[in-house]
């Protein structure tokens, strides 16, 4: 008698989702209505403890869930609204109401703003601790099967999808599985799908900053030879700063007493937000561009860092993961609807096109900037401080960027 052949039957989810984090919690939270209508069954897999439910201070080990903080597009927040999480993730949402890019040394500046797209914000800053506390209580309303903690050990195709054998013990068979784990398990190594990857050589310092006066909503992007500066307005003069350095001269940052390492920030940012007067916890992240190569096969989805990680100097990560979200549910809905299996290919070849176009866009916009503001050149630099400044002039190109910087429009 085989191995196989003693061990009880797996048990049949119509959707697994391997990875908890924002990603995975906002897909459990998005397929709400499908799990109503149709009556799906859903299991989320996920390697770390989860997040506490009453304490966003806490940090239980889940990577999506430390000390950072996300940049939510305006579209992002829009798409929250529609699953009714937005009410509760806007109690600590600090809207951005302009973004001024510069480049030190350079006299050119621009500056994207609401007020001119007749809103109120170009997007919020949220605690990535809190996101996932809102996010996890919804999931907690939902029946959902939780294998937590627990590992994919083992992943593969069968004739209704894929079969899963977990570290807890379960084998679970999904006629859809969809790999939300930011990549860090190894599992489309282990189904050999290869990704692209472009190491920066960078490393983003993350931290929190006291400065001296008000932020007024106002979010920096501010290029140095040494890399991009941002600072993202947080409660009070509190800011979110994303320092990118040259892999290896962060560690002597990090070394730094933090009266040392203000001084050494406000050198290289200047004074356009004023003084940096404290600094909390810092933390560091190596930077990559990392793109599956195949995001869709029959019975699989990959969503999130899993598909594309980028470098964080556009602030587009996040907010282009949850579009696929929305996207994949929305192609979901539509396969069911018309008869087709969850795992279908021709449902989720359906969801790769509707993603196609938007994540090539903003890899190359992520990626260009990096390319464009990382090159030090006398005249290349001269005809970067005239473009800001130009771009500062020209009404429609502004405007266009700033609805794309915002996520309506596509």
């Amino acid at each position: 008698m085989r191995e196989d052949d003693q061990k009880p039957a797996p048990q049949q989810v119509d959707v697994a989702i391997i990875g908890g984090g924002l990603v995975g919690a906002s897909l459990g939270c998005a397929l709400s209505e499908l799990i109503d209508r149709h009556q799906l069954s859903v299991a989320v897999i996920e390697a770390a403890p989860l997040p506490s439910l009453t304490d966003a201070s806490e940090q239980r080990g889940q990577p999506s869930f430390d000390a950072r903080a996300s940049a939510i597009a305006l579209g992002s927040a829009q798409h929250f609204m529609s699953l009714g999480l937005w009410e509760a993730m806007a109690e600590r949402a600090m809207a951005i109401r302009c973004i001024h890019i510069s480049e030190r040394g350079r006299l050119g500046a621009a500056r994207l703003r609401a007020e001119d797209l007749d809103q109120q914000a170009m997007g919020y800053v949220i605690p990535n601790a809190w996101m996932g506390q809102v996010l996890h209580r919804r999931l907690a309303e939902l029946p959902l099967g939780w294998h937590c903690p627990a590992r994919v050990e083992d992943i593969q195709p069968v004739a209704a999808g894929h079969l899963l054998t977990l570290s807890d013990g379960n084998r679970l068979e999904a006629g859809l599985t969809v790999l939300a784990d930011g990549g860090r398990s190894g599992l489309k190594e282990k189904l050999g799908i290869h990704s692209q990857v472009r190491d920066y050589e960078q490393v983003a310092l993350i931290t929190s900053v006291e400065v001296s006066h008000p932020h007024k909503g106002i979010a920096y992007e501010r290029f140095t030879d040494e890399g991009p500066i941002a600072l993202l307005p947080m409660s009070g003069q509190t800011m979110v700063l994303i320092w990118t350095h040259e892999q290896g001269l962060e560690k002597q940052r990090m070394a730094l007493s933090d009266g040392d390492f203000l001084a050494q920030l406000q050198c290289a940012f200047g004074d356009r937000a004023g003084r940096f007067r404290r600094v909390g916890q810092r933390y560091a992240y190596p930077l990559s561009l990392i793109t599956a190569e195949e995001t869709v096969r029959p019975g699989l989805a990959v969503l999130g860092n899993a598909a594309h990680a980028l470098h964080p100097v556009a602030g587009q990560g996040f907010n282009l993961a949850l579009r696929g979200v929305m996207d994949l549910v929305a192609a979901l809905s539509e396969g069911l609807e018309q008869g087709e299996p969850l795992g279908s290919l021709t449902t989720l070849l359906d969801f790769e096109q509707r993603r196609e176009a938007d994540r090539d866009g903003v890899i190359r916009f992520s990626d260009g900037l990096i390319r464009l503001f990382g090159v030090e050149h006398r005249l290349l630099s001269h005809a970067r401080a005239a473009g800001l400044v130009g771009f500062n002039l020209a009404g429609p190109l502004r405007h266009g960027l700033a609805r794309r910087a915002m996520g309506v429009l596509r």
